[in-house]
């Protein structure tokens, strides 16, 4: 398997920087790369625990007993010592080994300190000439602590920030914190009854809402602190919070305008009840669980010993008033049937043509239900033909009820228990006892007809877990069709970009299916409306019409003087608060000062934003509604880019979830949901969970994302890039031990025409490199861009360079010699962790810090210049050629490995050409530095005459065949066996081609292409054919 960025080398690490060059290629690694390097560095490191283990001292001099463990000796802690905002001092001697918790100390606090997050700008204050990079990172809520799907966030956002930052623009990425209205006070409430007992209720509105501040404000230093630790480049300075003043302000402002406009308004509509949170929820906030037959559930509210039957559907009659008749409908919520106003049947069913405008009487409450018809609601071929019709607690029905004028009947109490319009049997009752109720009652009357499995969905609380029941409420809404109709518009016309390409077709899919968005919640934590009950003396006070809102109270009040006309009134505010995506939708503008415009300039400097990244499934949550919104209140769409990333899942491709114990980082668990926890790590790591650090685990999650909606996280492979930061230290680390103390790098990277070839190839690769990171970044494919990152240092700067370069810089090299390599080194690691850096920014400012500084280097890494394209560095003419010299090098390696031969190996390159020759010549040196246990490399012209006896051979293509000395080394009878084998299977696939290439209209039919590339494999197969034969008559005349 490659050892890619797609699947990384677990064990991709050693100590030194020699590389067994038969794992790579110019062009990054061969397929058995990965386990060629791993099986290398394992044995590498078990020798090398061997020989600490025999070095280490004993305290006495004495030898152990037989049979007694030798106790391991273990690194010291880290502690840090550089004061806070302070540079790290980078005198000391490098440390033996990547350690993240080392590396990573220190460098935050002094990028803060020395204000490299603040966006740099123009005098006037304006962006750079270079341009503008904004980003508004999405809040996450201060429910607990920040989970892994935070950190794919982070790693994502600051990777672009660093980026554009190094490019030389003006950068901002705002950090913030939601208030997360339901599932903070939610969390809040639990731990309340759990440590005290008590209930919001037993504490008051205002007390209880300063104990969620407290919460909130332990859990915002929580958040910020994994935030500093995630390495995210946010400006603190304009930190902000969705219920700060000023975005108080922005919130009550837009309530105000919306409802002044005719968008926001009251309604008595159908809203989606949560018994168990006692609130109104979006459709959105709402999971539907799929049954596929019958299936009894525990329901939130319940004695835990108690399950109610779902997933069935119940079949019953109704009484035809005045007469023996009866008429079968069905329903899978049987004690909704108290609430029935209606009976629907379809105009042209015959069955029912006679019972048109006729009444059933309900046998439970003094009620006659009308018959009416509808061919909407009512699929004649569906069932018995007859629908119940309950307008106040079901969807459908409310537009059956508005179509026919019918009575809405609402059967429901807020706490779940059924009211005085259900009948004095069932009034008082819990509704899941009711509905058992109801079959008993039934049954008896002799109406139950039967239960059958019925597949289909029920309506969950994504919070509570509770069922959710449709009631009729009075709550505010937003119209959101005309508010739509323009984000379509704007988006179809280019002012806005949502990514991946699923994610847009979703974005219209919903939008042009809005519908209208019930923002009232009965919490008490949030927004409260800014709405007034206008209650006038001596006059009827409709719920609908005595409504008035207001800024401040003084402009709510001399509104409701209006309504009251002259009579005396008391303004009583709404007790509910807004919804938490209200107010979030407002982010991109509201914490730039909108809507107090002049108090700042960054609304006008920095809005709209450049990216809005976020998981793609808040897309409509959120995202919708910040351009629904921003596009209103603004006239500019808040974002120009909408990048959606994956959903984080475990290693088994499961939603991280507190109930599989799977959810990395998660915080205010129950006690049972720890110990869940803790049994399923403890199954998928038995070893405990390996100490990865912030740059593996970024890098990582960059590797991960390659436009897919779902990303199945293996710890392992995030370890995997821990040892690859190890492997950047400790290439890093030997390098530095081929500059003098007094070597100093040119002031600017720059070709001098004196580079060896080798060099001119690695400048290559690092150009190619620097275009491919740029171009994926620009094209948002983060795992292409750590794919190109990864391959350069591992495959091309490690396993080639490096270790090439190793004779060029000894103590007995020329010197212009010694100082090219060296200066070429330098350049490749600065720039090389320059484009590591957006991704890694520890490990690379670290070691960035050590490396010799150019006299005009800025102080940080992260304000240096990103590498781009450089014309000076492109080279293709090295490329082909140190292509060929790797080719041919490869070819000699994986020879000797068929011989078995591990030293004294001896390869002799044959050529035809004069070029090729002075080439090859000229690379010998390099090819024996590369190939382990080689002592000697010659090269031969023309004849194969002056070849040695004894040679194995293999072709590189038709002009070079490499030969490998073998005589008195291999079993001559088993090497005739083999040439005989290769022979045969030459003389085949050369064959095979002949008979292609003779068709009688290949010329004509086959691609010119195509043709050339056939012409090369035939000549490649000569080539191949005569060395095996040569091989084989030498092989035969030394037996």
């Amino acid at each position: 398997m490659s050892a890619t960025p797609s699947e990384p080398p677990v064990q991709a690490q050693g100590n030194d920087t020699h590389n067994d060059l038969g794992t790579s290629t110019p062009d990054g690694p061969s397929k058995s790369a990965a386990k060629k390097e791993a099986k290398r560095l394992e044995k590498e490191a078990k020798l090398a625990a061997k020989q600490l283990k025999q070095a280490a001292p004993t305290t006495t001099g004495e030898k152990k007993a037989k049979g007694e463990k030798q106790k391991n000796t273990e690194e010291a802690t880290f502690v840090n010592i550089t004061p806070k905002g302070e540079k790290k001092d980078m005198s000391q001697p490098m440390a033996a080994g990547y350690n993240p918790q080392a590396v990573e100390a220190a460098w935050y606090d002094w990028w803060e300190a020395q204000g490299f997050f603040k966006p740099q700008t123009a005098p006037d204050g304006a962006a750079k000439p270079e341009g503008l990079f904004v980003i508004p990172s999405p809040p996450p809520n201060v429910t607990g602590s920040l989970h892994i799907g935070h950190a794919l966030t982070v790693a994502i956002q600051d990777c672009l920030v660093r980026w554009n930052r190094m490019l030389g623009k003006t950068t901002l990425f705002v950090p913030g914190f939601d208030h997360a209205g339901i599932s903070t006070q939610s969390v809040v409430e639990r731990r309340l009854y759990k440590l005290e007992g008590k209930t919001r209720h037993d504490l008051g509105r205002e007390p209880f809402l300063e104990t969620v501040m407290d919460w909130k404000n332990d859990y915002q230093s929580r958040i910020t602190n994994q935030l500093c630790r995630l390495g995210g480049s946010y400006d603190w300075d304009r930190v902000a919070f969705t219920m700060d003043p000023s975005l108080s302000k922005a919130v009550i402002e837009t309530f105000c305008r919306l409802h002044e406009d005719g968008i926001l308004y009251r309604g008595n509509r159908l809203v989606n009840w949560c018994v168990k949170m006692n609130t109104t929820l979006s459709n959105l906030e709402v999971d539907q669980k799929q049954l596929d037959g019958r299936t009894l559930l525990n329901v939130p509210g319940y004695d835990p010993k108690e399950k109610f039957e779902f997933g069935v559907i119940t079949s019953f009659a109704y009484p035809i008033d005045g007469s023996d008749e009866k008429i079968v409908v069905a329903t899978t919520r049987p004690e909704t049937m108290l609430g029935d106003s209606a009976i629907a049947v379809h105009p042209d069913d015959p069955r029912y043509k006679h019972l048109h405008g006729k009444f059933a009487r309900h046998p439970f409450v003094d009620r006659r239900i009308p018959i009416v018809t509808d061919a909407i609601v009512v699929d004649i071929t569906f069932g018995t033909g007859a629908v119940k019709i309950t307008p106040a607690h079901d969807p459908n029905d409310y537009e059956v009820g508005v179509r026919h004028n019918l009575e809405f009947i609402n059967i429901l109490n807020d706490d779940g228990t059924l009211n005085a319009n259900a009948g004095p049997k069932f009034n008082g009752m819990k509704r899941f006892h009711a509905r058992r109720g109801v079959i008993k009652e039934l049954t008896e009357a002799g109406l139950f007809v039967e239960t059958k499995d019925n597949p289909m969905q029920i309506p969950i609380c994504r919070q509570s877990g509770d069922i959710i029941e449709s009631v009729l409420k009075p709550q505010w809404w937003v119209n959101c069709k005309p508010l739509a109709d323009e984000a379509i518009k704007r988006t179809r016309a280019g002012e806005l970009k949502i990514g991946p390409a699923q994610s847009e077709a979703d974005w219209y899919r919903w939008l042009e299916n809005i519908q209208d968005w019930c923002i009232s919640r009965q919490l008490w934590w949030g927004h409260r409306c800014p709405a007034y009950f206008v209650r006038i003396e001596g006059a009827e006070n409709d719920d609908a019409k005595n409504w008035v809102v207001g800024r401040t109270l003084e402009e709510a009040t001399e509104r409701a003087k209006i309504l009251a006309a002259g009579a005396k009134f008391t303004l009583e505010q709404d007790e509910d608060v807004l919804d938490t995506w209200f107010s979030s939708g407002l982010w991109p503008f509201s914490i730039m000062g909108w809507p107090d415009k002049a108090s700042t300039a960054d609304f006008e400097h920095y809005y709209p934003a450049s990216v809005l990244e976020t998981g793609w499934d808040i897309l409509f949550f959120w995202v919708a509604r910040m351009v629904l919104l921003g596009v209103y209140l603004t006239g500019k769409v808040p974002f120009g880019e909408v990048l959606c990333h994956a959903m984080v899942r475990d290693a088994h491709g499961r939603k991280m979830s507190k109930s599989l114990g799977n959810k990395l980082y998660e915080g205010n668990l129950d006690d049972k949901e720890i110990a869940k926890a803790v049994a399923g790590q403890k199954k998928d790591f038995p070893k405990g969970i390996p100490e990865c650090g912030t740059d593996g685990l970024r890098f990582a999650l960059c590797a991960y994302s390659g436009g897919g909606r779902d990303i199945n996280l293996e710890i392992l492979r995030v370890e995997g890039y821990r040892k690859f930061c190890n492997k950047v230290f400790n290439a890093t680390k030997f390098a530095m031990l081929k500059f003098e103390s007094d070597f100093v790098p040119n002031g600017m990277a720059k070709l001098t025409r004196s580079e060896s070839l080798v060099e001119r190839w690695v400048l290559h690769k690092l150009d190619f490199a620097s275009s491919e990171v740029n171009k994926y970044l620009e094209q948002r494919n983060f795992m292409a861009a750590t794919t190109a990152i990864y391959n350069f240092w591992l495959y091309e700067l490690c396993d080639v360079y490096i270790e090439a370069m190793k004779p060029m810089t000894e103590p007995g090299a020329d010197p212009k010699v010694r100082t090219s390599a060296q200066q070429t080194l330098h350049t490749c690691l600065d720039y090389g962790l320059r484009l590591l850096h957006p991704f890694m920014p520890f490990v690379t400012e670290e070691l960035w810090q050590r490396l010799p500084r150019r006299p005009n280097d800025p102080p940080s890494i992260m304000v240096s210049q990103y590498p781009t394209h450089d014309n000076q560095f492109k080279s293709e003419d090295a490329e082909k050629e140190f292509g060929l010299i790797f080719a041919a090098l490869r070819t000699g390696r994986s020879l000797a490995a068929s011989y078995n031969l591990q030293t004294n190996i001896q390869l002799f390159i044959h050529v035809q050409t004069n070029e090729e020759r002075g080439l090859f010549e000229s690379q010998a040196p390099t090819m024996i530095t590369l190939t382990k246990g080689c002592t000697k490399v010659d090269v031969i012209q023309g004849s194969s005459s002056r070849l040695p006896t004894g040679c194995g051979s293999a072709v590189v293509s038709s002009t070079v065949v490499v030969y490998l000395q073998v005589q008195g080394l291999v079993n001559l009878e088993a090497e005739l066996a083999k040439c005989d084998k290769k022979i045969e299977l030459a003389c085949l696939n050369l064959e095979k081609l002949n008979k292609v290439m003779s068709q009688p209209d290949y010329q004509v039919t086959v691609p010119e292409a195509v043709q050339l590339g056939n012409e090369e494999k035939r000549k490649t197969l000569g080539v191949e054919l005569s060395s095996l034969k040569q091989s084989r008559e030498m092989f035969a005349k030394v037996q």
